[in-house]
Parts: structure tokens; sequence; C-alpha cells
């Protein structure tokens, strides 16, 4: 059982089994993550929760992410507006495959469905996936992630922030009274009588107005067939 480091690829000086912080210099060098696009923030922050497995031996490893606001910027439109989860991967690594034991801790930040403010709701998530190589391009089934021979990296990505967005509480609100009082002041909440009294209202106005369009319908016929007489006498 070894503890690996997950932080990405490590310059070639530095010294074996030693592990940079960001932002750590090594001589004149400062260490951060390295990406084939320079300056990507994004890549950055992809490369952030990535394992390099190639150097694995056959066996348990660990590895330890923080997963925060720098993942959650990484999707667009996503409704989780930040937060903090604490996420560990229990890897084990065979001839031919590895296999990913993966829980996730933490909250993060949503709007809450009662008032509209930001609400924090626990992740608590616990999940496998399996990783198996091959040239050919395969899709993920939602089990089993494909990757080329010839890749360096587990990217875990994707699979860490859709698995938080699956965590989500189907209700997303306060405890009670937490709730923004001022927000909550601008909606009134409709009882059982006051909302039969509005639908009957609605269905009357409907009703009202269909028998209008039938009368209009009527006295467009009427009139056409007058007009066909008069010409009729005509000729």
């Amino acid at each position: 059982h070894r503890r690996q480091t997950a932080l990405g690829i490590i310059p070639a000086h530095v010294p074996a089994g030693r592990v940079a912080k960001t932002g750590e210099t090594f001589g004149t060098f400062p260490f951060f993550f390295i990406t084939l696009q320079t300056g990507s923030i994004e890549m950055n922050a992809a490369r952030k929760y990535s394992i390099a497995w190639k150097g694995l031996s056959e066996g348990e490893h660990t590895f330890d992410f923080e997963a925060g606001d720098d993942l959650f910027r990484l999707f667009e439109n996503t409704e989780i507006k930040g937060g903090h989860c604490d996420v560990k991967v229990n890897l084990l690594r065979a001839a031919r495959q590895l296999r990913l034991e993966i829980s996730i801790r933490g909250s993060v930040v949503v709007e809450c469905d009662r008032c509209l403010g930001d609400c924090s709701v626990p992740i608590d998530y616990e999940g496998e996936l399996l990783v198996k190589f091959s040239d050919e391009v395969r899709e993920y089934d939602g089990d089993t992630l494909w990757l080329s021979p010839s890749e360096d990296f587990v990217d875990l990505t994707q699979y860490i922030y859709e698995s938080i967005v699956l965590s989500l509480p189907y209700q997303r609100v306060h405890p009670d009274g937490e709730c923004d009082p001022d927000m909550l002041g601008r909606f009134r909440i409709v009882s059982e009588q006051e909302f039969e009294t509005i639908e009957n209202e609605t269905q009357q106005r409907e009703r009202e107005a269909s028998g209008s369009g039938q009368w209009t319908e009527q006295l467009s016929a009427i009139k056409q067939q007058m007009e066909q007489e008069e010409k009729d006498k005509k000729h």
C-alpha cells in the first residue's frame, strides 16, 4: 500500500521521491502544473484532477484531491456556485485495468428553491470506476472508462463533477428559519381555496372566450352566405 501524489507532471530535475507544492521553486525554476497549452488556466485546473498511472506498480494506491471553485468554473451553465469537497480515490492497478473506488464528501453552494438565495447543501458520494485500455475508440458507458495505452493520465475531472451534481438533493432549501426574509416577502403562498377560485375564474374566462369565438364564426358564415346570394342574383 503506497500513497501517491496527484499533482501532475514533475520536472525531470526534481530529486527522486521529492514532491513540490504548487509555487515551490527548485533553483530558479518555479514548479507549477505543466500543460501543453502555456497559460491555460483551464488545463491546469483539469490536470489537478488527473492521476499519472503509468508509473504505478500493481497493487493499491491512494490519492486525495480537493474539489473547489476551480473545478466548477470549468463547466459553463453549472448550477453550482461554489463549494469544497474532499475526494479520496483508492486505485487498484492490475495487469490490464485500473479499478478506482471514489468517495466525495463536502458541501456546495446552489440556489435555494424557496428564497432563491445561496444555499449550502451536503455532498456524500460513493462510486466505482473501471478503467480499461484499448486502441479502439470506445465511449464511456457510466461504469467503464476506455483509454488509449499511450495516454499517461486518468482524467477524473468530468467524473468528479458529474458525481457531485448527481449527489445534489432533489429539494435544495435552507433549513427552517434560515431563508432570506426579504426574498420570502416577495412571494406569497396561495391557499388551496384561493387556488381553486383562480382556477374556476380562468376556466370561466376560457369558456366565455370560446363562446365569443363561436358567435364570431357564425356571423362570418352568415355574412359570406349573404354576399354569395347577392352575387347569384346579379348573374
